[in-house]
Formats: C-alpha cells, sequence, structure tokens
C-alpha cells in the first residue's frame, strides 16, 4: 500500500489554494491505484487489467464507466466502503483534474502512468520471501513513492518561479524524499504484510541494512525540504510534516530489534498532533529543522 498518500491526506491542506487542488485530485487518483492493490482477493492478472482500464481512463483512451463498472464488480467483496464510493465517484476526480492547467494535467498523468504500471510489474511479485534484491526494492519505492516526489516537484515549480530556480538540478533529492517515505512504511508495516503472506523488503536484506538506507534517504529528504525557499512556507510544512512523521517512526522502529504489530511503533494522536504544531514555527527555520532531524535520529546513529 502506497502509505505515502494517505500521510499526504492530512499536509495538503497546508498547500497554496492552486496546488492543494491538483495535490488532493492526485491524491483520490493514487488511494483508487492503491485500492487495487490491496484487494486481497484479486488475483494479480485481475489487477493488471484493472490498472490498466484505470490508467486508460486516465489517458482518456477509454471512457470512465470501462473502468469503474468492472472494477466495482471485482470489487463486490471489498471491505472497505470509502474506497468503493471513491472508485464509484472516479469520473469526479477526473473531471477536477481536467479544471487544472495543461502542464499540472500532464505532470499527474506521468505520476499515475508510472505508478500504474509499476504497481502492475509487481503485482505478481507479492510473495512471502519478499523482493529480489536491493535494486528491486528501490525500483518499488520509486514507482509507488518516488514519482510522487517528481510530480510535487514539478506541480510546485509550475507554481512557483523561485522554487523551480532552487530545485534545478536535484531531481535525485525528490526521488529520495518519496522514497524514504515508503521505505518508512514498509519496515511499519512489515507484520501486518507478513500476516497476508507477502513482503515488500528485499530478500535477505536485515532490519539493520534497511534502517540504514531509509536513514539516507531521510538524510536527502531534509536536504530537499531546505532548498524549498522560505518564501513558499507552505511546501515546507507540507513537505516537513510529512517527513518529520516518517523520522519519529523510523527512530521508534530501529529502538526495537523486532516487532509483532505495527501499534508496537505506530505515533500516538498526540504525538502527531504536537509536531503539526511545531512545524509551523520550524519551517521557518533551517536550523530548527536540522536540529529536530539530529535529536530524532539518534537512535537511528546508535542502530545502525
Amino acid at each position: 500500500m502506497s502509505s505515502v498518500s494517505r500521510t499526504f491526506a492530512l499536509t495538503i491542506p497546508l498547500l497554496p489554494t492552486k496546488i492543494e487542488k491538483v495535490v488532493g485530485n492526485t491524491y483520490l487518483l493514487c488511494r483508487i491505484v492503491d485500492t487495487i492493490e490491496d484487494a486481497e482477493d484479486l488475483s494479480p492478472e485481475i489487477k493488471q487489467k484493472l490498472s490498466q482500464l484505470f490508467l486508460d481512463a486516465v489517458l482518456e483512451k477509454l471512457p470512465i464507466e470501462s473502468f469503474v463498472e468492472p472494477c466495482l464488480k471485482a470489487l463486490e467483496h471489498y471491505g472497505n466502503l470509502d474506497e468503493l464510493d471513491l472508485i464509484a465517484h472516479t469520473p469526479t476526480v477526473l473531471r477536477i483534474l481536467h479544471t487544472c492547467s495543461k502542464d499540472d494535467q500532464a505532470a499527474v498523468s506521468r505520476c499515475i502512468s508510472i505508478m500504474s504500471d509499476g504497481m502492475s510489474y509487481f503485482h505478481g511479485k507479492q510473495t512471502q520471501a519478499g523482493l529480489k534484491d536491493l535494486r528491486e526494492f528501490e525500483k518499488y519505492c520509486y514507482v509507488v513513492a518516488g514519482v510522487v516526489g517528481e510530480l510535487l516537484t514539478t506541480i510546485f515549480s509550475n507554481h512557483s518561479a523561485a522554487f523551480a530556480k532552487s530545485m534545478k538540478g536535484h531531481d535525485e533529492l525528490a526521488i529520495a524524499f518519496g522514497q524514504a517515505l515508503q521505505m518508512t512504511n514498509i519496515l511499519k508495516d512489515s507484520p501486518q504484510d507478513h500476516a497476508r503472506g507477502v513482503s515488500w523488503k528485499p530478500a535477505g536484506i536485515s532490519q539493520k541494512a534497511l534502517l540504514k538506507i531509509s536513514y539516507q534517504k531521510l538524510q536527502n529528504s531534509l536536504s530537499y525540504i531546505l532548498l524549498i525557499p522560505k518564501t513558499e512556507l507552505g511546501m515546507r510544512r507540507f513537505c516537513f510534516l510529512a517527513f518529520g512523521l516518517a523520522v519519529m517512526t523510523l527512530s521508534k522502529i530501529a529502538q526495537r530489534n523486532e516487532f509483532s504489530n505495527q501499534g508496537e511503533v505506530k505515533l500516538s494522536r498526540k504525538t502527531v498532533m504536537a509536531f503539526y504544531t511545531f512545524t509551523k514555527f520550524a519551517v521557518k527555520s533551517d536550523v530548527l529543522m536540522q536540529t529536530f532531524f539530529n535529536l530524532f535520529s539518534k537512535s537511528l546513529k546508535t542502530e545502525i
């Protein structure tokens, strides 16, 4: 599950209005892709077919009904009614997308194309043993989240010349930002995934090694956030909030050799809301954001 998109649900209202609309719309489209991936009763072949129908509808190659009807039929036993309702309202989501600028629409279409094709590739690779190797693990994290980092950079650049200038030549940091959040969620959700007979971790790689990789991605993520101009506090806060929640979650994971339930490493609502308030002030200061990361990554550095 691309939990990155769910993290962004909390942060999207922090963005400037025009950006909020397109990013919020993309969030809903990503949730639809995620719902197909999460449907345990569907075979990899059916998931691939539905993913292709969805992509064709987004790209306006097919009428939207050609996706909605077969998807709802295939998911008739799916338990999450909110996600089924979202699929039923796919035409509305796409109508909103088509009110955005052509540049924004193109960026969203690219993101959904890569994500949908990428997830189709990995639908047949869900096993208890995990992904083949680190290269495949990074590829998975790219298609479900790294590409979201690229999308955000494009959308932000479309609406802020200062941001575009600052980010020029730093594409790898945008990818790392998305990948870091996804890697954190893979580690957090691993007991739940294990219980349903799958693993998104690379086979034969220890948790300690994965923590090290995730930590490096988080370091690059902070570099990305620090490049966002201070004139764009909404963008800064949007990114820093998602980043900080990942840092604190990874820190909790690092303090445990193993855990059997994601509840053991889940941040409390009190912690989340306290950090939400902290971000109001922190995003105005590079030093404060760096200090936060240094403080909460101590357990990570001890572990790795």
